[in-house]
């Protein structure tokens, strides 16, 4: 168990059929490249990706961090978040496995921790704000499909959630659950020296260890924001699984070079899609 006594959230999942997705915002916000200028591989978990399995099979799963866990067993742990959100059950998943962890757990936030990457960082014992980044704290968001009572049962088994999440950040912060909650109905970004100020954060972290880097998962971004965007309109995972294999064919591992720097037809393809969505 990690050292402060954090509240569990569970996951009703006979919502996940409504689907909780990116958020076209905390996307646009995003900078794939920032990440830790050094890391220890024995003891450091990385969250550099959106929160749960995306169309190509990568992203941040349950699994992969409970694999992590696994193999680093019961020894101090750094996770260093930079994630723009994205499937809110797996954000809890991750959130409860951390919290569980024997070992001391120090959450850095190198440049956004938002929706469901905001809950996970709320499991460190210490959390680290870099310079310049920001966490984004909101109502559970979701894409549900049918009629005015699908809607409405929707919205009542969405409660719970943000009922959930109010009291972590409550019992993170100090403040009233309807202080958080209306902070959540805000939608609101909190810069780093906000977060420690209001208890979201212990302390800053030094500017030295962050860096940029051109890796793979700038690549992420351009995708991201379609799919995100996609979700929004109201297109179903399988729908929009379906369009990016069409654009994409091949391998899910072909979407890693389908960025604008690939060449002229894939960033005007890429910038066509999403002028269509939004």
């Amino acid at each position: 168990m990690s050292l402060k006594q954090l509240p569990e959230i569970r996951a009703d999942h006979r919502l996940a059929k409504a689907g909780f997705d990116l958020r076209p915002d905390a996307v646009e916000r995003w900078e794939p490249e920032v990440c830790a200028a050094a890391t220890d591989a024995d003891t450091s978990i990385s969250i550099y990706d959106a929160i749960g399995e995306n169309w190509e099979g990568t992203g941040v799963t349950s699994k992969r961090i409970s694999a992590a866990l696994r193999s680093i067993g019961a020894k101090d742990i750094t996770v260093n978040v930079n994630s723009p959100g994205g499937d809110f059950f797996e954000g809890m998943a991750i959130y409860n496995l951390l919290r569980e962890h024997k070992g001391k757990v120090t959450v850095r936030v190198l440049g956004i921790a938002a929706s469901a990457a905001s809950v996970i960082a709320m499991a460190g014992d210490e959390i680290l704000m870099g310079d310049g980044s920001f966490l984004m704290i909101h109502n559970a968001w979701a894409v549900a499909v049918g009629n005015r009572h699908d809607m409405l049962d929707a919205a009542d088994r969405l409660k719970p959630f943000d009922g959930a999440m109010a009291a972590l950040y409550a019992h993170r912060t100090g403040m009233t659950e309807a202080e958080a909650a209306s902070l959540m109905d805000q939608e609101t970004w909190i810069g780093a020296k906000q977060a420690v100020d209001d208890g979201f954060a212990t302390a800053m972290l030094p500017s030295s260890e962050i860096t940029k880097t051109a890796q793979a998962s700038a690549a992420r971004k351009p995708l991201a924001l379609i799919e995100a965007s996609m979700a929004k309109a109201g297109y179903s995972r399988s729908a929009r699984r379906d369009t990016f294999k069409a654009l994409f064919p091949g391998t899910p591992s072909a979407a890693e070079n389908a960025t604008p720097s690939a060449g002229p037809e894939v960033a005007a393809s890429l910038q066509s899609l999403l002028k269509t969505i939004q």
